[in-house]
C-alpha cells in the first residue's frame, strides 16, 4: 500500500507539473499574441498621423510627384521649408492664437462652474435641487445644431456675433450640462463622514470645496478638462457660424486656405499637423489623471 500510495503521489505531482507547464506556455503565448495584435493595431491607427507628419516635411513638388512613403527610400526629401512658410503666413499664426484664446477660457469656465455646480447638487440642500438637476440632465440631449441660428440672432442683437467672447460663451453653455452631470455623480461618491468631519472642524462650504472636494475630485476634473479642451480645439461647426475673418480659429483658417488656394499644401500640411499635435500633447500630459478619472468608481 505504501508503494502504491507513493506511485500515485508521484503521478499526481507529474500531472500537476505538466498542467502547470502547459498553462504557463499558454499564458505566455496568449500574452504575446495580444501584445503583437495591439502593436499592429496601434501602428495601423498611426498611419494617417505618420503620413501627415512626413507630408509636412516634404516640398510641394515632391508631394505632387510621389506618395509620402517614398521618403523611406529617399530621405533627402525631408525639409523644414513648409514650417517656415507656415510661420510666415499671418492668417494661420493669428488663427492659432485665436484658437488658444477660445479654447483655454472655454475649458477653464466649464471646469470651474461645473465643479461648483456639481458640488452644490451633490452635497448642498436647496429648494428644488433634484428638479434642477433633472433639468440639467435634460439639456444633455439638446443638439448643438438646433441652437446655432437662435443664439446667432441673439448674439447679433447684443453685439457678440463674430467675437471670440461669443464663441467662448457658446462652448461654455453647451459644455456645462455634461460637466455638472459628470462631477455631481463623482462628488456624490465622496464619503459623507469625511465632509462631516471637516464641517465639525469649522470648515465652511467654500473651504470644504477647496480643501476636501477639489483634491479628491482631481481625476474627474482632469478628465473633464481634457474632454472639453479637445472638443473646443477641434470644433469647426460653431466656429464657422460665430466667427469672422479676424476671429477664426485654426480649423476654419485651414478650411479657408483649401477654398482659396487648392494647391497650398506647403501651408496646409504643417498647419494641420500643428493643430493636431497641441491637443495630443495636452492629452499625454494629463494621461494619468485621465485614466484615473475614467476608472473612478469602477472598483470599490
Amino acid at each position: 500500500m505504501t508503494a502504491l500510495a507513493t506511485d500515485v503521489r508521484k503521478a499526481a505531482s507529474a500531472a500537476r507539473a505538466a498542467r502547470s507547464l502547459g498553462s504557463r506556455i499558454a499564458q505566455r503565448l496568449n500574452g504575446g499574441l495580444v501584445r503583437v495584435l495591439l502593436v499592429l493595431v496601434g501602428l495601423f491607427w498611426l498611419v494617417p498621423t505618420i503620413g501627415l507628419l512626413i507630408s509636412s516635411l516634404r516640398s510641394p513638388d515632391d508631394m505632387s510627384a510621389s506618395g509620402w512613403w517614398t521618403v523611406f527610400t529617399k530621405p533627402s526629401q525631408l525639409t523644414f521649408a513648409s514650417y517656415r512658410n507656415l510661420l510666415e503666413n499671418g492668417d494661420i499664426t493669428h488663427s492659432l492664437l485665436n484658437t488658444v484664446m477660445i479654447t483655454v477660457p472655454a475649458t477653464v469656465l466649464v471646469v470651474v462652474i461645473g465643479s461648483l455646480a456639481g458640488y452644490a447638487f451633490a452635497w448642498m440642500e436647496f429648494p428644488g435641487r433634484d428638479w434642477w438637476f433633472l433639468g440639467v440632465v435634460g439639456l444633455l440631449v439638446v443638439p448643438v445644431q438646433v441652437a446655432l441660428i437662435p443664439i446667432a440672432e441673439l448674439f447679433g442683437r447684443i453685439g457678440l456675433f463674430g467675437t471670440i467672447l461669443g464663441v467662448v460663451l457658446f462652448h461654455t453653455g453647451f459644455g456645462l450640462p455634461f460637466a455638472v452631470f459628470l462631477l455631481r455623480n463623482f462628488f456624490a461618491e465622496i464619503p459623507r463622514e469625511l465632509l462631516e468631519a471637516a464641517r465639525l472642524d469649522g470648515a465652511g462650504e467654500l473651504r470644504l470645496f477647496a480643501r476636501v472636494v477639489m483634491p479628491l475630485g482631481g481625476p474627474a476634473i482632469a478628465s473633464l478638462g481634457i474632454f472639453q479642451f479637445l472638443w473646443v480645439w477641434n470644433d469647426m461647426l460653431v466656429a464657422l457660424v460665430f466667427t469672422k475673418s479676424g476671429t477664426q480659429p485654426i480649423t476654419v483658417a485651414l478650411q479657408t486656405q483649401v477654398r482659396q488656394f487648392g494647391n497650398n499644401i506647403d501651408v496646409l500640411a504643417p498647419g494641420a499637423f500643428v493643430s493636431m499635435v497641441i491637443p495630443l500633447a495636452v492629452f499625454f500630459a494629463f494621461q494619468r489623471q485621465f485614466v484615473s478619472g475614467v476608472m473612478a468608481g469602477a472598483v470599490k
